[in-house]
C-alpha cells in the first residue's frame, strides 16, 4: 500500500488547529443564549461533562481508524499472496481465510512490535462510512447513514436559519416606539416602515434568496481550498475575540447586567443539544487526522485541544450571560447595529463597522460551508438508497438526490427562526448518535474483528485509553439517558406551551 503523500501531510499542531477550527463553529454562537436560560452552574457542569465524554468517543474513532487501516492492509497482503500463489511464485498459504489470525497468541517479541507498526497505522483516510461498511452488518450500515443524513439535515437547517436571521436583523430598520433597552424585537413587528412585511416575512425572503443562491452548488462537486479555510478561520477568530473583549469591557465598565439562574431544568433540552453540537468533530475526524505526519502522541494532543476548547466555550458563555441583560439565540445578533445587548450604541464609524461585521459573521462563514455540507448529504443519501453495483437513471442521481438534500432543510428553516430548538433537536438526537453511539459501536466491533483477523498478539498503538468494556457501557447508557431526559423535557415544555395558549 502506498504511503500518504508527503506533500499532503502537515504537523501535529497544524492538524490540531484544523480540528480546533472545525469544532468551534456555529454551536459556540448558541451557547451564551442556552446558558442564560439553563443557568450558569448547570451550564458549567454539563459542558465539562460533555467535553470529557466527547473526548472519550474521539479516542474511540481514532482506535477504529487504526483498526480499519489494519484490516485494509491485511486484505492487501492476502490479495498479494493469492496473486503470487496463482502465478506460482509462492507456496501455499494458510492465512487466506478471515477466520485465521495473522499472528500467534500475545507476545512482546520485536517481531510482533514490528507487526504493530506495520498494521496499526493511520495511513489511509478511511471515512466513518467506510469504517461502518468494514465493521457493521447491512442493518448497522443503514442505521449509520440514516443517522448521518438526519444530522446533516439539521446542520443545513441551522445554517440556513442562522444566515437568514442575521441578514434580516441587519436589513430590518424599523424599531417599535415602545422598545426598551435589552428587549427583543418580535418577529411580528414590521421590518421596514411603510411596508407590510414583518420580520418573519423578511427572514423567509432572505432564507429563500440564500438557498436559491447556494443551493445549485449541490448539483456539482465543490472542494474547499486551504486559502478559503484560512480566510474563514481568520474571520472566525477575529469575531470570537471581539465578542469576548467586548463583553469583558462591558463587565469592567458597567458591571454585571445579566442575572442568570444557577440552574433551570427547563433549559436542559437546548443546553444539552447545543453542547453536543458544539463538540461535534467525529464525522470529519478521519480527513483531518490521516494527514498528520507524527501521530505518536495523538490522544494527548487531542486532550489538550479539548481542554482549550472547553475553556474557550466557558469564557465566551460566562462573559456573555453576565455582561448582557438579555441574549439572543444567535450571540452575534447582540452586537449588531440593532442588537439588544448594549443600550448605548456608538456613532463611531469604526465601532459601527465592527457591529456590522459581527452581525454578518454567520453569513460570511456559513455560506462557504453550506454547499460542502449539502454535497456531503447528497452523497450519503445516494449511499443509503442506491446500490453501487446497479445502473440508475441519470435524472435520479443528478436531479432527485440534490433536491432531496436541499429542500427539506429549507422547509424546516422556513417554519421557525428559533435556533435553540433546531440546535437542541439536532444535537440531542442525531448529534448524540454520531458523537456517542456510532463511535462506541464502531470500536466494539472493530476490536472483535481485528482480534479475529489480525490476532491478539499485535497491539493497536492507537487504542483508546478508555479500553475497558465499562466505558463502552457508560457512554451508551449516558447517551440513551440523556435522549430520554431531553425528550421528557421537550414534552413538558410543549404541554406548558399548549396550556398557556388555551388560557
Amino acid at each position: 500500500m502506498p504511503e500518504q503523500n508527503v506533500n499532503d501531510q502537515y504537523t501535529t499542531w497544524v492538524g490540531l488547529t484544523y480540528i480546533f477550527n472545525l469544532i468551534v463553529g456555529t454551536g459556540a454562537l448558541t451557547l451564551p443564549g442556552v446558558f442564560s436560560r439553563a443557568g450558569w452552574a448547570l451550564g458549567l457542569s454539563v459542558i465539562l461533562i460533555l467535553a470529557f465524554i466527547s473526548f472519550i468517543t474521539v479516542t474511540f474513532v481514532i482506535e477504529s481508524m487504526a483498526s480499519a487501516n489494519a484490516i485494509v492492509t491485511w486484505r492487501h497482503i492476502q490479495h498479494r499472496k493469492r496473486v503470487l500463489q496463482t502465478i506460482g511464485e509462492s507456496g501455499p498459504s494458510n492465512s487466506d481465510s478471515e477466520d485465521t489470525p495473522l499472528v500467534a497468541p500475545p507476545s512482546t517479541s520485536p517481531e510482533h512490535s514490528d507487526m504493530s507498526y506495520r498494521y496499526y497505522v493511520i495511513r489511509d483516510k478511511i471515512e466513518m462510512g467506510q469504517m461502518a461498511s468494514i465493521f457493521f452488518n447491512r442493518f448497522g450500515i443503514i442505521l449509520f447513514y440514516l443517522c448521518f443524513a438526519i444530522y446533516l439535515y439539521g446542520d443545513l437547517s441551522i445554517y440556513g436559519a442562522a444566515v437568514a436571521k442575521s441578514l434580516a436583523d441587519v436589513a430590518c430598520t424599523y424599531l417599535p416606539k415602545n422598545l426598551t433597552c435589552n428587549d427583543t424585537i418580535p418577529d411580528t413587528e414590521l421590518c421596514w416602515e411603510g411596508f407590510m412585511i414583518n420580520r418573519f416575512d423578511a427572514y423567509r425572503i432572505f432564507l429563500t434568496i440564500f438557498v436559491l443562491s447556494l443551493g445549485p452548488f449541490v448539483f456539482f462537486n465543490v472542494q474547499k481550498t486551504k486559502y478559503l479555510q484560512l480566510l474563514t478561520s481568520i474571520m472566525r477568530w477575529l469575531a470570537f475575540t471581539i465578542m469576548i473583549v467586548y463583553a469583558l469591557k462591558s463587565l469592567f465598565i458597567h458591571g454585571p447586567r445579566g442575572e442568570p439562574p444557577i440552574a433551570n431544568l427547563a433549559g436542559v433540552p437546548s443546553l444539552f443539544g447545543a453542547c453536543v453540537y458544539s463538540f461535534m468533530c467525529h464525522h470529519s475526524l478521519p480527513a483531518l487526522v490521516a494527514p498528520i505526519a507524527n501521530k505518536s502522541k495523538l490522544n494527548q494532543f487531542l486532550a489538550l485541544d479539548y481542554i482549550l476548547i472547553a475553556f474557550f466555550y466557558l469564557l465566551l458563555a460566562m462573559t456573555g450571560i453576565f455582561a448582557f441583560e438579555h441574549l439572543d439565540d444567535l450571540y452575534t445578533l447582540d452586537f449588531g447595529p440593532h442588537g439588544s445587548g448594549d443600550c448605548s450604541k456608538s456613532n463611531n464609524i469604526f465601532i459601527l463597522l465592527i457591529e456590522y461585521f459581527l452581525a454578518l459573521f454567520p453569513v460570511f462563514t456559513l455560506s462557504t460551508s453550506f454547499p460542502i455540507i449539502a454535497i456531503t448529504l447528497r452523497n450519503n443519501l445516494q449511499s443509503l438508497f442506491l446500490n453501487e453495483d446497479k445502473a440508475y437513471n441519470l435524472c435520479l442521481r443528478q436531479f432527485v438526490f440534490p433536491l432531496l438534500a436541499v429542500i427539506p432543510p429549507y422547509l424546516i428553516a422556513m417554519s421557525t427562526t428559533n435556533l435553540s430548538i433546531l440546535v437542541g433537536i439536532t444535537g440531542s438526537y442525531a448529534g448524540a448518535g454520531i458523537q456517542y453511539l456510532i463511535p462506541t459501536f464502531l470500536v466494539y466491533y472493530a476490536r472483535q474483528k481485528t482480534n479475529k483477523i489480525i490476532g491478539l498478539g499485535v497491539v493497536n498503538k492507537f487504542a483508546s485509553p478508555f479500553s475497558g468494556k465499562c466505558w463502552l457501557v457508560f457512554v451508551i447508557v449516558w447517551a440513551i439517558a440523556c435522549m430520554i431526559l431531553v425528550s421528557v423535557n421537550f414534552m413538558e415544555i410543549h404541554l406548558q406551551f399548549s396550556w398557556f395558549n388555551q388560557q
